[in-house]
């Protein structure tokens, strides 16, 4: 035990408290996949939904087509908010990301020895 000290006591200034900036987790590379790759699928079944569930009243109500551009107008919104809210999480996260990058950085800068 006291041999680690001593070596630890030894080292050069600054060598103890370096920062290490390490790459994000394989993890959070999957989960960011998994949520925006499911954006895709996500703005197809909206139109898809809205386009067909439309057909599908306008069959049952006999209103000649008006539910169809409705729906599929509802679809195309409902794939705009889905859009807008994946590039707002997309905006955080790199935000996130940069001010842990900043604070890394920052950190860096203090600890290193004046020279």
């Amino acid at each position: 035990m006291q041999r680690a000290t001593a070596r630890r006591a030894s080292a050069p200034l600054g060598a103890a408290s370096r920062v290490t900036i390490k790459p994000p987790a394989v993890q959070q590379d999957w989960k960011a996949l998994g949520t925006y790759g499911t954006l895709g699928m996500e703005i197809a079944l909206s139109v898809c939904v809205g386009l067909f569930g439309g057909q599908w009243l306008d069959k049952k109500l006999n209103t000649g087509g008006v539910l169809t551009w409705v729906g599929f107008a509802y679809g195309l919104a409902a794939a705009g908010r889905a859009i807008y809210r994946a590039v707002r999480k997309s905006n955080r996260d790199a935000e996130e990301a940069e001010r842990r990058d900043q604070e890394a950085r920052q950190k860096y800068d203090d600890d290193a020895p004046n020279g």
